[in-house]
């Protein structure tokens, strides 16, 4: 069943996503070479809690923490832990929280400290293929319209599309019907409308899209193992022009002031 929002209803949600923007910018003040990404989770928890929120992936299906940490060649569901990152990683982080009955998501990908300018190509056009995607989720458009605006820019850059892992609805839910897949054909799909909220969220490889499941039970990486990066932005479908309801503004203030961060 798809729930259409009301526009009182999607600025609630749009409340949730913004503390999910100020989070990862909570997040992006402290990443750095030799930080465990344990304790990026343990920013990100309190922080939401001292906003009067919840995390929403914590306990989530079992999920044992507040952020899906995922380095290098991990596509998604990344469990933090006593790893330190390192000087080159990339490290996609997926945050969601629930405030006031709704829930917000988002991720961003980081490149920590010196990293290799192909890798941050791959993380660039990761970026654009979410905004290509975007552009297209607007009323009387197609599903496929969005799905293949992601896939079409990011493999025409020479990157490959994740298939098993898609975007979705959201609201009173983290995750709702439809569901928003990253590869498609335009003119192909349900029909959009006014009130859908989904949060878009290309996962794109630098080697084959094939991904491998590790023995965690959540952790995906690439089967090649080579980088995959991952962006996603909460979207209220809207007539003429997709209403964003995440951002990425604070993530890139906070930062102009990280110097352990490449941007």
């Amino acid at each position: 069943m798809l729930y259409y929002k009301t526009q009182e209803e999607i600025e609630l949600i749009r409340e949730s996503s913004l503390l999910v923007a100020k989070t990862l910018a909570e997040v992006a003040k402290v990443i750095r070479p030799g930080i465990t990404t344990l304790e990026l989770d343990r920013v990100a928890e309190s922080y939401i809690r001292d906003q009067g929120a919840v995390p929403a992936f914590l306990n989530y299906n079992g999920f044992p923490n507040t952020l899906c940490i995922s380095v290098n060649s991990q596509v998604v569901h990344g469990i933090p832990g006593k790893t330190e990152l390192k000087d080159g990683d990339i490290c996609s982080v997926d945050c969601g929280v629930l405030k006031n009955g709704f829930y917000g998501d988002s991720a961003f990908t980081f490149g920590v400290g010196d990293v290799k300018d192909e890798t941050m190509n791959l993380l660039r056009v990761t970026r654009e293929s979410l905004e290509q995607g975007i552009t297209f989720a607007i009323a009387g458009n197609r599903m496929g319209d969005v799905s293949a605006a992601i896939q079409q820019h990011a493999e025409a850059s020479g990157y490959s599309v994740v298939r098993e892992m898609v975007g979705h609805g959201i609201g009173r839910h983290l995750h709702e019907k439809p569901e928003v897949p990253n590869y498609g054909k335009r003119g192909a799909g349900m029909t959009l409308k006014e009130g859908l909220v989904i949060a878009i969220e290309p996962m794109i490889n630098m080697g084959v899209k094939s991904i491998v499941h590790e023995r965690d039970g959540w952790t995906v990486r690439t089967a090649d193992n080579k980088p995959s990066a991952h962006f996603e932005h909460t979207v209220a479908v809207k007539k003429g022009t997709a209403d964003i309801l995440s951002s990425f503004v604070f993530v890139e203030e906070a930062l102009k002031s990280n110097t352990n961060v490449k941007k």
